[in-house]
């Protein structure tokens, strides 16, 4: 019996993280999008998936979808560091573009 912790990429955990980034901050994703994923023209943005390497967004510029990777900082173990990178991610988006970012506990 091992007491290793889960993979934070799991399917499971994938699909938590990605339903809560796409049914309560719909506006981060697409902060990020703009500033970190080089999609400044972007209208609308929704996470579709963590990987090892970063979250992937789908941006909406000129109508078209188009595939981005923001890549973590550093490598996550836990499903934790996924929440502090997105939180990071949020932050450095806010910070580039001139956004004030919302209190913690805000939606």
């Amino acid at each position: 019996m091992t007491d290793a912790a889960p993979d934070p990429f799991s399917p499971q955990i994938e699909a938590a993280v990605v339903g809560h980034m796409n049914g309560d901050h719909v506006e981060d994703n697409l902060l990020i999008v703009r500033s970190l994923g080089g999609l400044p023209g972007a209208t609308d943005a929704r996470m579709t998936a963590i990987t090892p390497d970063g979250a992937v967004f789908e941006g909406t510029v000129d109508g078209r979808a188009t595939p981005v990777t923001v890549p973590w900082s550093g490598p996550i173990t836990e499903r934790s560091g996924i929440r502090m990178e997105v939180v990071r991610m949020y932050h450095e988006a806010c910070e580039a573009l001139g956004v004030e970012p919302r209190q913690a506990g805000e939606h």
